[in-house]
């Protein structure tokens, strides 16, 4: 068994949501390609994939559907949104701090923004890993667009609108 069957090779999200952000899309394209190309995912107890993952949300929560290759169940794991709520915030408003400074001179204000930006990603991807480890182990890098996936989700929510303004 080899440690490259330990990896995603599908990632889907619900995306039943009317709305639609087109800075939103890019940045879920962009984190899809880039958690495919690598990424380490491996559920407790099984024997290795790679693996198929739908992300949803399921009455207020996180819904992470896990199938191997052929579409046999392995696990299901629902997150709480509660400890997401305040970095999803953040998150939220350094996106459009950043899209709002694009279009601006100097690159002095964008990088600053964006050193924010990775911080409050990297402690998403902490609380992620922390709150899968019971279920799933993925590395930090593969916890960051997993987190980028999950804001693009609940950024079509238009349920989650409401709670992040």
């Amino acid at each position: 068994m080899t440690g490259a069957e330990y990896r995603l090779c599908d990632v889907a999200l619900d995306c039943s949501f009317r709305t639609r952000d087109a800075r939103v899309e890019r940045e879920q394209a962009l984190a899809i390609i880039d958690l495919l190309e690598s990424n380490t995912f491996t559920p407790i107890g099984h024997d290795g994939g790679p693996y198929r993952l739908k992300i949803e949300t399921v009455d207020g929560r996180l819904a992470l559907h896990v199938n191997d290759v052929n579409g046999t169940h392995v696990v299901s794991h629902y997150l709480s949104l509660a400890p997401f709520r305040r970095l999803l915030k953040d998150y939220t408003r350094v996106c459009e701090s950043y899209y709002d400074a694009m279009g601006r001179p100097g690159p002095e204000r964008l990088e600053a923004i964006d050193m924010g930006r990775r911080g409050i990603h990297n402690e998403a991807a902490d609380l992620l890993r922390e709150r899968l480890s019971t279920k799933v182990e993925i590395d930090k890098d593969t916890a960051r667009r997993l987190f980028t996936l999950i804001y693009a989700l609940l950024a079509r929510n238009a349920e989650y609108r409401t709670l992040s303004s």
